[in-house]
């Protein structure tokens, strides 16, 4: 029929004869194509020929094809949005079985599945009833999808609905409450209240209007209407245009029809199907004929005038304005445009209508499309204004497989399922999900870490060992009192340096130990507070030679009492090396070797102020770098290998007589701070942030109070409590 119908217009005469011309040659100049998808492919073919511009159609296959309406998909971005919107996720595609209708289902079901939106079941139905092959318990199957988005053309948008009401019949309650999202740019007010059936198991309809920055009214249109073909032949069953002697017989319109006299309810429903559509399309090729009659390149009549007449206008020469009547788009007043990839778009109403049991339609504004300035077009909805919720007091259905994963989860596909089918699964450690049905879990900013829900960042808290926390009062309070106590025995000892009991195993020695000692318990405040650069670069240097000094002090003091006691032998040779210049050349050598350690530690790679930001969950530590690893280990194993000589010294001269023999004494302290260090390495290497810290600290302090306490405590306790036995008389008969 299409064919034949082209034929029919582009010969002349009253048969169908192209090419042949007697008579008046009038041959078209534009053909406006309002026909379906289907129908508009196969115009082209033959116009193609011709160059003739076909207006009102599809492009993107026929270079003579231009768009006067938004391209087929304009409106699918938008059908994704409101999807979105109203999370559905599960969603039934219908369209008719035509050209068009596999487009749509080709185009748009890539699209969904991209956006997370699965497409349960894609149904292709006949425009015809009787030809209805449709599995109906397959179209019930999924009762969860309670949303159809349908392709509608103006010509099969009932029927398509009619065939799908059949259907519905077989699946009862399973269907009731149904959403229609259609993809018509028209208003389908009038087609569903000429509908003669109303169909109880749609919950609602949603469709979309091109926006007319215009407002024209249809009275408007009413003169243009006399010369629309669609108009005239629904209207009139006849045909303007075709010569009385035709041999398809058409009817002929008399000159003298009048709209007026047709029933203002007919009309009124033929107008509002694309009065919008046809004016546009009827004014641009308006102005395109207006352009190329102004223009200045005129073909000559004769030698003397420019004239260009009508019969003289060639169809391919208006293929130059028509193009460059697209490049106004941008600037058009009626809401349409160019998009990016140069197809026309225009700004849309997003419509929500509803069929009444009295076959009465309703018909609101709740959404659109619309773009700001020369900017990407924003999408707007207000579902208050939708008419389903709003009359019927009705929520809207849901239609998804499960609920929506909350932040701080993130969805993981379930096997063999479709992907809106999913489990929610809490994201990893050190990560957040902010928005629902997240699909991946990303990372905090280093200075930042999860909160307990993981749904945002906050930023981590910053530790250090500081003297206001509880641990820092503590271990503050315990160097306080071991420093005092130390001053508090070297005070005893300088006020009784003349007494037997302090002149014993060497006086200098002991004043070297309680002064290394004070400086070692007053070492442990560089290792509380916030790291600063000095401390960091002092602490265990510091502590390491003051350490160390204490130890060579101990050591001194064990070997004074072995050479002692083989002093006293007859015919012994080792009284010579009796006297402060081995003690003082012992502890200078062995404190000595510890500081050039430390001295090569400082030069090679110093310690400096550090934060570790992943150890600790939520906190930032702020802590002092040792620099070189392997030169801290090297000077604690050096101190301990003092501590081990001097522990064997003692434990072997344990058994020597004297009253005041202080390798018993020695010995027991050596216990101690072997033991304590011994146990520190572990321990240091297991602990993180500031407790890390306070083992050291600890450690310095219980070594430090072991060797006070074993030491000179019970030294103290005589020189006191017991002056008697702080006698030469005593020494000398301990010794026999």
């Amino acid at each position: 029929m299409t064919s034949d119908a082209l034929l029919d217009l582009l010969s002349t005469g009253g048969a169908n004869i192209p090419n042949y011309r007697c008579g008046n040659h009038n041959r078209p100049l534009v053909v406006l194509d309002g026909s379906s998808a289907d129908i508009s492919i196969q115009i082209p073919n033959m116009l193609g020929i011709y160059k003739i511009p076909q207006a009102q159609s599809d492009k993107s296959l026929f270079p003579f094809f231009y768009r006067m309406v938004p391209k087929e998909g304009a409106q699918y971005p938008t059908i994704i949005k409101l999807l979105h919107h109203f999370r559905w996720t599960m969603v039934n595609l219908v369209a008719p079985v035509s050209d068009g209708g596999e487009r749509f289902m080709r185009s748009l079901t890539p699209l969904l599945i991209r956006n997370g939106i699965c497409v349960v079941l894609s149904q292709s139905i006949p425009v015809a009833v009787n030809e209805v092959r449709i599995d109906p318990f397959q179209f019930c199957k999924w009762t969860q999808v309670n949303v159809f988005v349908y392709f509608s053309a103006i010509d099969t948008f009932i029927m398509g609905i009619m065939i799908v009401q059949k259907i519905f019949e077989f699946c009862t309650k399973a269907t009731i409450g149904k959403v229609w999202l259609t993809s018509a740019m028209w208003d389908i007010t009038s087609d569903l209240q000429y509908n003669s059936q109303v169909i109880p198991f749609i919950y609602g309809y949603i469709s979309f209007l091109i926006q007319n920055g215009r407002n024209a009214k249809h009275n408007d249109f009413r003169s243009i209407y006399y010369s629309a073909i669609d108009f005239m032949d629904k209207v009139f069953h006849c045909s303007y245009f075709k010569h009385g002697l035709s041999v398809k017989g058409w009817t002929r319109c008399p000159e003298d029809k009048d709209i007026k006299a047709l029933p203002q309810e007919k009309t009124e429903r033929i107008l509002s199907l694309d009065s919008y559509i046809i004016h546009r399309s009827i004014w641009n090729v308006a102005r395109a004929l207006n352009a190329a009659y102004s223009s200045k390149s005129k073909r000559k009549v004769n030698d003397n005038k420019d004239q260009l007449a009508a019969q003289q206008l060639q169809s391919w020469q208006l293929h130059h304005f028509l193009q460059n009547l697209f490049k106004l788009y941008n600037n058009s007043l009626d809401r349409l445009y160019l998009d990016q990839s140069g197809e026309l778009a225009a700004d849309l109403d997003i419509m929500s209508s509803i069929q009444f049991p009295n076959k009465s339609v309703f018909r609101t504004k709740f959404g659109s499309l619309a773009r700001q300035g020369s900017g990407e077009a924003m999408f707007t909805v207000d579902q208050d204004a939708m008419v389903s919720p709003k009359w019927l007091n009705q929520s809207l259905p849901k239609s998804k497989c499960v609920e929506s994963c909350h932040p701080g989860f993130v969805k993981v596909p379930r096997e063999g399922e479709f992907l809106c089918c999913y489990n929610c699964v809490p994201c990893g450690e050190g990560t957040i999900s902010t928005q629902e049905d997240a699909k991946v879990c990303i990372k905090c900013p280093e200075d930042q870490h999860p909160n307990e829900k993981q749904d945002q960042c906050i930023p981590k808290i910053i530790t250090f060992l500081s003297y206001r926390g509880p641990l820092g009062m503590i271990l503050t309070s315990f160097v306080l009192f071991l420093s005092l106590v130390t001053l508090l025995v070297l005070t005893i000892f300088i006020r009784h340096l003349e007494t037997p009991l302090v002149k014993a195993n060497n006086r200098n020695l002991s004043y070297i130990l309680l002064i290394s000692l004070l400086f070692s318990f007053l070492t442990s405040f560089l290792f509380i507070g916030q790291p600063r650069k000095a401390a960091c670069f002092l602490r265990q240097t510091i502590f390491s030679i003051v350490f160390s000094t204490a130890v060579s002090s101990v050591l001194a003091k064990t070997i004074t009492v072995v050479l002692a006691f083989l002093a006293t032998k007859p015919g012994n040779t080792m009284r010579r090396w009796m006297g402060k210049t081995l003690a003082n050349s012992l502890v200078l050598s062995c404190s000595g070797i510890q500081a050039l350690i430390c001295s090569i530690w400082l030069v090679v790679s110093p310690p400096f102020p550090d934060s570790d930001l992943h150890s600790l969950p939520g906190e930032i530590i702020l802590q002092c770098n040792e620099g070189s690893v392997i030169m801290f280990y090297v000077a604690l194993g050096y101190m301990g290998f003092l501590a081990g000589i001097c522990f064997i010294v003692a434990f072997l001269a344990r058994n020597l007589p004297g009253t005041f023999n202080e390798a018993k004494l020695i010995t027991f302290s050596m216990l101690v701070f072997c033991s304590v260090w011994v146990s520190f390495v572990p321990t240091y290497l297991s602990t993180k942030g500031k407790y890390m810290v306070a083992v050291q600290v600890f450690s310095i302090l219980a070594s430090g109070a072991g060797l006070l306490g074993c030491i000179f405590i019970p030294k103290c306790y005589i020189i006191i409590l017991r002056p008697d036995l702080n006698t030469k008389e005593q020494l000398i008969l301990k010794v026999k």
